[in-house]
């Protein structure tokens, strides 16, 4: 009989990771039904831990070029475009 040779330790650990992939198992199909049934998965309050996002970006900041930079501008642009 080959569990003769088989600590009680072993049989506990694969009894332990059966229980695990069964629980795994389970709980994805849960999560696939839900997806499926076009459930909230996460609900409104799942994310309560992070700040509130603003809802506007940064304003935008713009530089007026001197004409010298922006002829050194386009230059640059053309020297980097040619092999396109």
């Amino acid at each position: 009989m080959p569990d003769e040779h088989v600590s009680i330790l072993q049989s506990l650990g694969v009894a332990l990771l059966a229980l695990a992939t069964v629980a795994w198992v389970t709980g994805l199909i849960r999560l696939l039904r839900r997806a499926r049934s076009g459930a909230d998965l996460w609900g409104a309050d799942a994310l309560h831990a992070l700040p509130q996002q603003p809802q506007a970006g940064p304003r935008l900041e713009s530089v007026e070029l001197t004409p010298a930079e922006r002829d050194a501008f386009a230059g640059l642009v053309r020297q980097l475009s040619d092999g396109r």
